[in-house]
């Protein structure tokens, strides 16, 4: 029986753990030929690509650093290198960083910035000019540029600059039949979720959506498959807000 993706070769950035790694096995079982690209968890990239494998999935772990544009055109140069093509490009990888306002530093600003939007932003340019009709790009933004919460103040800030450039490159792609949209997680039960809080913060957070409960990454990958696939092809420019009621 044919899997849903089979033949498609699907880029996911920053997908050596959390919900990257969790979409990378399930679009492998699917079917797809993955790239993990990440940037210094190579022994985590490498355990990910023998579990695909062990499943009898294809998948290839790529190093590429995203905050710099020589190395996210390495990332699509060796995609291609490899197999030729890609189809699907998700752009998760991204850094959050948390501080009150008079404690963010140049360094912070940009490293967001480089990372979250100037990574993403180039990732998509490069990536469209190698994808024909059906081609499918899903870009990861947050469900807390719709709250208001203290010291978010520049990570959220980056993610409404993805959402915003993600609405205006529907336009530019849609006559290339690729279509390109968000994705905006509320709290999900990650790595990256947990640091630097503390159960009474994580439980108020909680609180906080309708089912009274953090995400999980396979609460994600739903959204993502829809937007991955044929079934979405009249889907282009929007963010879908995936957060359990959150906001």
């Amino acid at each position: 029986m044919d899997k849903a993706f089979d033949g498609r070769v699907v880029l996911i950035t920053g997908a050596s753990r959390g919900i990257g790694r969790s979409m990378a096995e399930r679009f492998a079982r699917e079917g797809a030929k993955v790239i993990i690209n990440y940037n210094s968890n190579k022994s985590l990239a490498e355990e990910a690509v023998r579990h695909i494998q062990s499943e009898g999935g294809e998948a290839v772990a790529i190093s590429a650093d995203l905050s710099k544009v020589a190395e996210v055109n390495k990332l699509i140069e060796e995609s291609l290198r490899v197999y030729g093509k890609i189809d699907v490009l998700i752009n998760n990888a991204g850094l959050m960083i948390t501080k009150p306002l008079e404690a963010v530093t140049e360094e912070d600003f940009d490293r967001l910035f480089a990372t979250n939007v100037k990574g993403t932003f180039f990732a998509c340019q490069r990536a469209a000019q190698h994808m024909t009709s059906g081609g499918r790009i899903i870009n990861f933004s947050t469900s807390v540029t719709g709250a208001m919460f203290p010291q978010y103040s520049v990570y959220a800030g980056t993610k409404g600059a993805v959402e915003q450039f993600t609405r205006q490159l529907a336009k530019e792609l849609g006559p290339k039949g690729i279509t390109i949209n968000a994705v905006a997680p509320g709290p999900v039960n990650t790595e990256l979720f947990s640091q630097g809080k503390s159960q009474e913060q994580i439980d108020a957070i909680v609180r906080m959506n309708s089912f009274q409960r953090l995400g999980e990454p396979e609460d994600i990958i739903g959204a993502v498959l829809f937007l991955a696939g044929a079934e979405s092809q009249w889907v282009t420019g929007q963010t879908i807000r995936v957060n359990g009621g959150f906001v």
